[in-house]
């Protein structure tokens, strides 16, 4: 088992990361909310860009596994400065993101910020403006004045203990929607989903594939998976397409 490395970002926090060296574009796998890189999806492309020598990146952001912080200190904005810290620190040369849920709206969120650098995406059951969309969209009036008020809410999960959303997520969330504007996606990019996903239902992905603009965008989506979608035949889907996104030609 690899050893976990550290580094500290400009806006001071510990960052844990696993990185294979190998022949790039790297491979880089960014996480769901409240995941970590040590879920099924991270590992088994670790394992898989390894056996193919592909250089690889998986981390946690601040608030989630190893890093340091705790979660309900969180926001999307501060999980989108860990990301570019950790890829302006660690990686040089050209991407292939890889986002899995809330990690797809972090993935969307670097082709805003530096599309020059990605040579492809993948997202898996991506969550764009969940925070406006899922949380704030439905929370009862009960609930909008107790975020006012306290400052959190707590809500049910099927996969952990309640989630905590607290008052400055739903506000930084704002500030960074992604299907209110223009979203250029020049590059390879395929959209996974599951039809059974109760967490990111199919709508999201459809009004996601005709929000974004780009010469090679396509949405698979996998009739009876849910939203973990790390059983083998999806762990083999996600390889195939990073693959394809890989040996696509550069975007002119």
């Amino acid at each position: 088992m690899s050893t976990t490395h550290f580094f500290d970002s400009p806006q001071g926090r510990r960052i844990a990361y696993h990185k294979t060296e190998g022949t790039g574009p790297t491979v880089v796998f960014l996480g769901g909310l409240k995941s970590d890189m040590e879920g099924t999806k991270a590992v088994h492309l670790e394992a898989w860009a390894k056996a193919r020598g592909q250089s690889f990146l998986r981390f946690d952001y601040s608030g989630h596994g190893e890093s340091s912080g705790t979660f309900e200190e969180g926001c999307i904005g501060d999980w989108h400065e860990d990301t570019l810290a950790t890829l302006d620190a660690l990686i040089e040369g050209p991407l292939v993101i890889v986002g899995s849920s809330m990690g797809g709206w972090q993935a969307l969120l670097l082709a805003k910020a530096c599309p020059d650098r990605i040579h492809g995406m993948v997202t898996i059951a991506a969550a764009p403006d969940f925070t406006e969309d899922s949380y704030w969209a439905g929370f009862s009036d009960a609930q909008k004045a107790e975020l006012e008020r306290v400052g959190h809410v707590e809500l049910p999960s099927d996969y952990m203990d309640p989630y905590i959303v607290t008052k400055r997520m739903i506000e930084d969330g704002r500030s960074r929607l992604v299907l209110r504007s223009e979203l250029d996606l020049p590059f390879p990019t395929r959209f996974l989903q599951g039809t059974e996903d109760e967490a990111v239902r199919a709508d999201v992905a459809y009004r996601l594939l005709d929000h974004a603009e780009g010469a090679d965008i396509q949405l698979l989506m996998v009739k009876g998976k849910d939203h973990r979608f790390s059983d083998e035949a999806c762990l083999k889907l996600i390889e195939a397409k990073v693959e394809e996104v890989l040996a696509a030609p550069t975007q002119g």
